[in-house]
């Protein structure tokens, strides 16, 4: 027997939503971390024919491919789900629009499914 320590390495397949949403979760938080108390965060959608702004309450994924992006398109509920090949969009910091209430930070859930 060797006297070498040995090494687990775990597989990770980098073509999986996960991976994916722990990049854009990475960017988006570390975007966040500039923000005052007047400014939230908001992705300009352009795959759309035209331009959407999409106030973002959270984002999650399901293995093998899809991410979800909650919130709201001019004050009305809202629900994108994207293939993970389709990701084009524009994070931007507007001001808020409720003073009432402390500006909004995006929530980071999981949906996948392996069970």
């Amino acid at each position: 027997m060797s006297d070498l320590p040995l090494f687990k390495f775990e597989s990770r397949d980098y073509h999986l939503a996960d991976w994916k949403y722990e990049n854009i979760m990475e960017e988006i938080q570390n975007f966040e971390k500039n923000l005052d108390e007047e400014h939230e965060i908001a992705l300009k959608l352009t795959s759309f024919g035209s331009s959407i702004t999409m106030i973002i309450t959270s984002i999650g994924y399901q293995n093998p491919d899809m991410l979800y992006f909650y919130g709201f398109v001019n004050g009305k509920d809202a629900q994108l789900i994207q293939h993970v090949s389709q990701l084009n969009f524009l994070i931007l910091s507007i001001e808020r629009q409720d003073k009432t209430k402390p500006a909004r930070r995006i929530g980071f859930t999981t949906s996948d499914k392996t069970d």
